[in-house]
């Protein structure tokens, strides 16, 4: 027996693994919201801007594994139902608050490298985000639960795995759904290409004062917007190169600490003999502006946030213009896999966030520890 539900005519089997594969993926997804969120609260190592608005994000991602648990159940509780029209709102709203709030990163990344924004610049945007991706999800959601007609029905309504706008209204879905979605997308891509040229640019600027000034540079560090290279004096009144690490981890280069090793304890001021010390490995300087931020804590994640969230619109995506350029088409492994995708998003935003974060606070650690060394003459 056959059961049409939407676009797909599934019999019991398939609409079974249907069902078990979305809610075992849903589940996924639901532990991990509940590790980015225990992670953010149990670790001071997962406190920076970025790391702010993942968990954000996170409580989104909860109320959409609460649309991708719902499963088959929505459709099967027919269009009208309150489960079916529950399910539809949340279907409309939160897939696109999550393309929001990574956007949102790749906004702050820019921000980062343009702008030169700090830690206290960044966070005073958060408010904003959350107004801003609220807003322009929630309303259109909440509107589309009073739209209906006699010839179409209600506006939510089931498309095989679950309630979201009917395919009887498949033009408001593309229009009102995947065109904000891929607009995000794009938008996305291009931050990113701006991010990335003017990392190439500072690069090749900072290889080139390197060589002149015979100073190691870190490759995993951005300058100032001004794409100025500051200096820190040395004993002797000498220039040598500064490192850029996080504010937010690190004191800054007027701290009377023993990290800024080079430019302290000066041999002259003590009546000693005048030597200049000539940057290595072992010499770490604090940066003078205290504002910059490092790369791989603050753009690494929110790029591979990005690149994940591309692997789960890709078959949507790909099922939904198949569908509208021929109406009578129907792949159940391609349905599966959009099953399977749309129910994964908090699993793979839970995987980047503690895999990247736990692999940049070790190398903030590494670098901590190559700073507290003592100078060599």
């Amino acid at each position: 027996m056959l059961h049409i539900r939407g676009e797909a005519a599934l019999d019991e089997g398939q609409l079974l693994v249907l069902t078990i594969l979305t809610r075992v993926a849903s589940t996924l997804s639901a532990l991990g919201v509940l590790t980015i969120i225990a992670t953010y609260c149990f670790s001071k190592h997962f406190r920076n801007p970025m790391h702010r608005l993942i968990v954000i994000n996170a409580f989104y991602n909860a109320l959409d594994v609460t649309c991708t648990m719902i499963s088959t159940s929505g459709p099967a509780a027919g269009n009208p139902s309150p489960l079916c029209q529950f399910q539809g709102f949340l279907n409309q709203m939160f897939p696109i608050a999550d393309v929001l709030w990574t956007m949102a990163m790749a906004v702050n990344v820019y921000l980062i490298v343009y702008r030169s924004y700090d830690v206290a610049s960044l966070r005073r945007l958060e408010w904003k985000y959350m107004a801003g991706i609220t807003t322009v999800t929630f309303i259109p959601a909440l509107v589309l639960l009073f739209i209906r007609n006699d010839e179409n029905g209600p506006m939510y309504g089931s498309v095989t795995l679950w309630c979201a706008i009917a395919p009887k209204w498949v033009l408001f879905r593309i229009v009102l759904y995947y065109v904000p979605i891929w607009a995000s997308i794009f938008a996305t891509i291009a931050l990113y290409l701006l991010v990335g040229i003017e990392i190439a640019k500072r690069r090749r600027i900072l290889r080139s004062i390197s060589s002149q000034v015979n100073a190691t540079i870190l490759d995993e560090t951005i300058p100032p917007a001004d794409g100025h290279h500051h200096h820190h004096p040395d004993s002797c009144g000498n220039s040598t190169t500064a490192e850029y690490y996080d504010s937010s981890s690190h004191p800054s280069a007027n701290d009377p600490s023993p990290t800024t090793t080079s430019s302290s304890n000066n041999p002259a001021d003590a009546g000693g003999t005048c030597k200049n010390y000539t940057p290595s490995t072992a010499t770490r300087i604090i940066p003078a502006n205290p504002s910059s931020l490092s790369f791989r804590q603050y753009i690494l994640m929110p790029l591979f946030f990005f690149l994940a969230l591309l692997l789960v619109w890709v078959a949507p995506s790909t099922n939904r213009v198949a569908s509208f350029v021929d109406p009578a088409f129907a792949s159940y492994p391609l349905l599966l896999t959009v099953g399977v995708a749309g129910s994964l998003r908090g699993f793979w935003n839970g995987i980047v966030f503690v895999v990247v974060g736990m692999r940049s606070w070790k190398r903030r650690r590494e670098s901590d520890e190559v700073a507290l060394r003592p100078v060599t003459g």
